[in-house]
């Protein structure tokens, strides 16, 4: 089974690259962020003539996230309230989480808010988010010992995660806080899928779409695969792959796919 991540920065704006991409690259479930487009108006036609199934949770011009997947997926639910009942519906006003259960393995796709800039209202917004995201996994797990998150976290956690030329001093998704708080996650029993294979750095998944950064290669690997221990072990690779970042106006992330 593969499984793939992807903000797309608009799935309409990029709907050609994506369907272009799902040719010669047919996974099992493809995750998407930032769709950027109310339900009604995802393109859902094109996916569906591939024979994909979709499951989406949009809202106009920002943020939504979807899973495209081969075979229908079971126990699809979005956002935090439907796993915790009792959190404020505020939590769900921004469309970030996802999820579904295929072939016994449940994935949770997410868009992990950016958090603008260390100290701002909506950095404190992101940490606040992150914790509610450790009690949501934390409920998962009470009753589904393999799951895949994956997704846009908006978090570089380690510092090769981040070419050594970009300055990173009180720089919004290298925080050492918001470190911790995906750390205190992690914690719970995930592990990075592509370190299982990759440990160096100069790898990355997200480059800025000023200064040139990526014919520079001054990027960021903020895309992840985090998985328990039982998917871990099964994990046969995990990759990024950067053709798509080279297309004429593509999204500033890149596909990156796990496989079991």
């Amino acid at each position: 089974m593969k499984i793939a991540t992807w903000n797309v920065n608009s799935v309409r704006t990029r709907l050609e690259q994506v369907i272009d991409w799902l040719g010669p690259n047919p996974v099992d479930v493809l995750c998407l962020q930032e769709t950027k487009v109310v339900d009604a108006d995802f393109p859902r036609s094109p996916f569906e003539q591939l024979g994909y199934h979709l499951y989406i949770s949009g809202q106009k011009a920002y943020n939504g996230v979807a899973l495209i997947s081969r075979q229908p997926l079971l126990d699809v639910t979005t956002g935090f309230k439907a796993i915790l009942p009792d959190i404020s519906p505020e939590w769900d006003e921004q469309k970030r989480v996802i999820t579904g259960i295929i072939g016994g393995i449940r994935i949770v796709n997410l868009y992990v808010p950016n958090g603008s800039a260390v100290g701002s209202e909506k950095y404190v917004y992101k940490l606040s988010w992150l914790t509610v995201l450790r009690e949501y996994l934390r409920t998962l797990l009470v009753s589904q010992p393999a799951i895949c998150v994956c997704g846009d976290f908006n978090i570089a956690l380690e510092a090769k995660d981040i070419h050594d030329k970009v300055k990173t001093e009180n720089h919004i998704m290298a925080s050492e806080i918001e470190r911790q708080a995906l750390q205190d996650i992690l914690a719970l029993g995930f592990a990075d899928a592509f370190r299982k294979f990759t440990t160096e750095g100069g790898h990355y998944s997200w480059w800025d779409y000023r200064t040139g950064a990526f014919k520079r290669n001054l990027g960021w690997r903020i895309d992840h695969h985090y998985l328990t221990p039982a998917l871990y072990e099964k994990a046969q690779s995990c990759i990024i792959d950067v053709e798509p970042r080279k297309l004429t106006q593509p999204s500033d992330h890149t596909p990156v796919i796990v496989e079991f």
